[in-house]
């Protein structure tokens, strides 16, 4: 059994508790992959001071250099990409080729953070006095504390460290309890491609303790948080109060809504990967259906046989479609809600339970699951399960679907599948979401894109595209007044 470590001051160290958590295959409960550090304050707080280091050294490399280290680890990435994506399904469970898509995000993220490098753009604009220049610029913010989720083990990590390090700050990265090895190999790349030591700090342990104490230091003026609503609004309670920089990317009840006039095999292919895809475990996951009537009972028949023959198991063997939950408290919870439906008087159509036998006895599998007749406003169609259970709701008009689509308290993604262009624009205005999909499942995000959501989802913030390089960046306003003369803005000149 191997024995990981922190990362913190430029060193693999063991954590100060001296205590440690094992990490174990979600699909094979007797595979145990290692263990890994529970910290405690005294490590954060190592960290920190490391980290502040750090700051003060990289924040002097020109930015074409920090990005030429970021091509690297693009490079690195692309060298190991079956290496990392067979770690990442044992860590986590989702098949091999979900989670080459998570090494692929991960390349894509770096190389798109390369050349921005050269793009930190500022503005210069004409002043309201004769010789005088104005403009602006973008500065580094200093430590930023990065708090990520278990379901995108490489990706995630990627979007909020890659470009917080493009634009010059110093990262402590706290990972998932349930995905520590994905984010030790994460940081032996940063440090292989030539990232210079203390700009970068790996801290394993509870969100509780280690989660918590980051976001408290008064020395780490920036968090961005992926995770649940309910931690997202603690994180935030305490940002706010000691005036942090805060994104925040949290919960969905993503809907795809399926209109009369909609290419039925190409949104039933769509709600299939989108309901069932990583287990249901991703905050853009499929979890509601929203079917006009005209086809709403032809298009469950063929749901219902098409999830049935969904090939569970271990992501890595080849054939599977849906591996494991990430853990026993995930399990728990869907069959928590699976009881929710029925006593709301849902329709269970397929699943519903554990799925047992052979080698499944061995992970924390469930069965893909549907219920129809769920009614809007109920818990089944309005809370997050994370897990493979599809809710379905029937309506009579594409208004209706998009009423039901904006009624839930989370706005993250959306889908409507029709032929009807005037149908598929109006959607675009009137779904309360950060991202609609016309045509397309509800999940599937671009590196050059801005990623988030509205409402209880996120805080306003994006991740991905040229929006998150604003976040992890300060701008900073310049005045050169040539005139050789007191000249007074915001004075009564005319």
């Amino acid at each position: 059994m191997t024995t990981f470590q922190n990362f913190i001051g430029g060193r693999w160290v063991a954590p100060s508790t001296g205590e440690y958590f094992e990490n174990r295959n979600p699909a094979q409960h007797t595979d145990l992959i290692g263990r890994f550090p529970a910290s405690g304050v005294a490590d954060v707080e190592a960290a920190v001071a490391s980290a502040v280091r750090g700051f003060a050294r990289w924040k002097a490399t020109p930015a074409p250099a920090r990005g030429d280290v970021l091509r690297r680890v693009g490079d690195l990435l692309a060298a190991r990409k079956e290496e990392l994506a067979d770690l990442m399904t044992r860590e986590m469970g989702k098949p091999l080729a979900e989670t080459r898509g998570d090494v692929q995000e991960g390349i894509d993220t770096a190389y798109y953070a390369a050349t921005e490098g050269r793009r930190l753009f500022g503005h210069t604009v004409p002043s309201e006095l004769a010789n005088k220049w104005a403009m602006t610029m973008r500065r580094p913010i200093g430590v930023c504390g990065l708090i990520t989720p278990f379901n995108f083990p490489l990706a995630i990590p990627t979007w909020k460290a890659f470009p917080a390090l493009l634009c010059g700050n110093a990262v402590i990265l706290k990972p998932a309890e349930d995905v520590p090895h994905t984010a030790t190999v994460l940081v032996e790349i940063l440090l292989e491609a030539g990232l210079p030591p203390e700009v970068i700090q790996l801290v394993h342990g509870m969100g509780e303790v280690v989660g918590k104490a980051l976001v408290e230091h008064p020395d780490v003026p920036v968090i961005s948080f992926t995770g649940s609503t309910e931690t997202g609004r603690l994180v935030g309670e305490t940002c706010g109060r000691m005036h942090k920089r805060l994104s925040l990317e949290m919960g969905g009840k993503n809907a795809q809504i399926v209109l009369d006039d909609a290419d039925l095999d190409l949104a039933l292919d769509g709600v299939l990967w989108g309901a069932f895809g990583t287990t249901g475990q991703r905050c853009t996951a499929t979890s509601r259906l929203i079917l006009q009537d005209g086809i709403h009972d032809a298009f469950i028949e063929r749901l219902v046989a098409r999830a049935a023959q969904l090939r569970l198991g271990d992501g890595r063997a080849a054939g599977t479609d849906v591996g494991p939950l990430v853990n026993a408290a995930a399990r728990e919870k869907v069959e928590q809600y699976v009881a929710v439906g029925l006593a709301e008087g849902a329709v269970l159509r397929l699943g519903g339970a554990r799925a047992v036998g052979g080698a499944l006895d061995q992970g924390h599998f469930f069965q893909p699951t549907i219920f129809t007749g769920v009614a809007p406003g109920s818990r089944l169609e309005q809370e997050e399960i994370f897990g493979p259970v599809l809710s379905v709701v029937r309506v009579r008009t594409a208004e209706e679907a998009f009423t039901v689509n904006n009624g839930v308290r989370y706005g993250l993604s959306s889908s409507v599948y029709t032929r009807d262009v005037n149908v598929a624009f109006r959607a675009l205005q009137q779904l309360d979401n950060g991202i609609t999909y016309v045509n397309a499942p509800t999940i599937g995000a671009e590196a050059h894109l801005p990623f988030g959501g509205v409402k209880q989802t996120g805080n306003g913030h994006r991740e991905g595209g040229w929006e998150v390089y604003e976040f992890y960046s300060e701008t900073k306003v310049g005045y050169v007044d040539y005139s050789g003369a007191l000249q007074r803005a915001q004075i009564d000149n005319y």
